[in-house]
């Protein structure tokens, strides 16, 4: 009978351990990407020289904003803000 204890603790553990390293992983992850977003100016002049295109600064710019904005309500979607 002791060693089904041993099991189910173990068992209860292994669970409990998954679930915390996977939250604890997701948000390292998601403060990763928020300091370093995956693409930056540079990249995307090349991404759309590559498509034909002749990227102006006015181009790239607008691309940033709108990238940044669409990072940012999937931001607000995931966590509501607190109302004062």
């Amino acid at each position: 009978m002791d060693w089904l204890w041993y099991v189910l603790v173990g068992f209860l553990a292994l669970i409990a351990g998954l679930a915390l390293g996977f939250f604890i992983a997701r948000k390292t992850m998601m403060r990763y990407l928020e300091k370093n977003p995956p693409i930056n100016e540079q990249m995307l002049r090349v991404m759309m020289m590559q498509m034909g295109q002749n990227p102006s600064q006015k181009k790239i710019n607008q691309m940033m904003k709108a990238m940044q904005n669409q990072q940012d309500k999937q931001n607000t979607k995931e966590k509501p803000k607190k109302k004062k």
